[in-house]
């Protein structure tokens, strides 16, 4: 016994080996495999791949759980645990001890347990349930018969593609097509990358679109014409549509990504300061153009100030939203080379419609001066300055919510 401890400790698992010596008129079956002579035992190990142990380093620093649930023997996976680096393993749950414990009690001790180990299917339903119970986002791998009910059970059941059992496969919610625990920690950073994403793009287009509205709201009031027909105004939306639309979508994942916990279950994907962002942004798109373009006389010339206003603020304000919070320009500014072709094809289109007679006739604008357009350029680069300042000042305040003491 204390040699088959020190082996398990190593992380290896232990292959007894026993003979039986039978006359030649006996046969061997398996009930008259009584009586063995115990030989000896020896010790084989599975190392962890190096993907595994930089994957499951990645997991923690993402505010992720990582917990071991084995049918292995204590000692053996108390080892692995170590070498893969995970967080809690002075302690070692096994499936006798989970047997004694009551939901409750199971629901506390899987908070600060890493380590299961001898577990029998029922064993890794429970502990999937009392992680539940706890109000975590449960993740579940498995490759054996054995798992497919904590698979299901789980809210993402991740099956082994390559080893993993058909019965698991039809189980789980995601099937990996190389069996490695790395390519869990790239899904999270691909799908953190992708929320993101989404949440710029949609911080991008609800300000422009509400802008919009509320020139079209201040005229009613007002009691002045249309400031954009309905022509112009679908062009505003087409040119932004083919051309901005998709930059964002192609932003690469910040350097903390991974270095941040994961956003609560009940969180919206617009929070109150999306919604502050959103109100103010309008007002500065709405405003300046609109004052801008009440300055000069004649009704084209004012349509065509306003539009030419509205779309330049709108490619300003793209590149505020490539971060929430941080600084726009920063060194990743140039890894996104669909911006720049957004960008590209966007001051094609308007010099299409500004500098033609077709682009004149179809929208009913006309051509801007050379300083008419540099009012307009000031107007963006006042947008784009007080975005930035409004995100420096709130990651002052951030960074300072974090640092403060709690208190007691």
């Amino acid at each position: 016994l204390d040699e088959s401890a020190k082996l398990a400790a190593k992380g290896q698992r232990l292959i007894g080996f026993a003979h039986l010596t039978l006359s030649a008129q006996e046969s061997l079956s398996h009930e008259g495999l009584t009586n063995l002579t115990f030989v000896g035992i020896a010790g084989i190990i599975d190392p962890p791949k190096d993907s595994a142990i930089k994957a499951v380093k990645e997991c923690l620093q993402a505010g992720i759980q990582v917990k071991m649930i084995t049918g292995d023997h204590g000692k053996t996976a108390q080892a692995i645990g170590k070498q893969i680096g995970l967080k809690h393993t002075n302690h070692v749950l096994e499936g006798l001890e989970i047997d004694l414990l009551s939901e409750e009690e199971l629901q506390q001790a899987v908070q600060k347990t890493d380590i299961f180990a001898r577990t029998t299917p029922e064993h890794k339903l429970r502990i999937v349930s009392a992680l539940q119970a706890n109000e975590e986002i449960v993740g579940m791998t498995g490759d054996g018969v054995n798992d497919a009910p904590a698979l299901k059970k789980a809210d993402i059941g991740i099956a082994m593609g390559i080893k993993g059992s058909e019965v698991t496969k039809q189980a789980a919610d995601m099937v990996l097509a190389y069996d490695n625990f790395h390519t869990i920690a790239n899904a999270v950073r691909v799908g953190r990358r992708i929320y993101d994403n989404l949440k710029k793009t949609i911080n991008f287009f609800l300000p422009t679109a509400v802008a919009q509205g509320l020139i079209v709201i201040a005229a009613l009031l007002l009691n002045r014409p249309l400031p954009l027909t309905p022509v112009q105004i679908l062009w505003v939306n087409m040119v932004t549509t083919i051309t901005l639309s998709y930059a964002l979508g192609f932003e690469k994942a910040s350097a903390d990504v991974m270095n941040r916990p994961p956003r609560p279950i009940k969180e919206g994907i617009l929070s109150w300061y999306s919604l502050f962002r959103i109100f103010y942004v309008s007002l500065l798109i709405m405003i300046p153009s609109y004052v801008l373009a009440v300055q000069f006389e004649g009704t084209v010339l004012q349509q065509s100030m306003l539009l030419q206003s509205i779309v330049f603020a709108q490619a300003v304000y793209l590149l505020n939203c490539r971060e929430l919070v941080k600084p726009a320009l920063n060194r990743q500014l140039f890894a996104n080379r669909a911006l720049f072709v957004s960008l590209s094809l966007l001051i094609v289109l308007q010099a299409a419609i500004f500098l033609t007679p077709l682009g004149h006739q179809l929208l009913g604008i006309g051509s801007l001066t050379l300083m008419q357009q540099l009012s307009i350029a000031a107007n963006g680069a006042l947008l784009f300055a007080v975005v930035e300042g409004e995100k420096f000042i709130t990651n002052k305040l951030q960074g300072r919510q974090k640092a403060a003491p709690v208190k007691q």
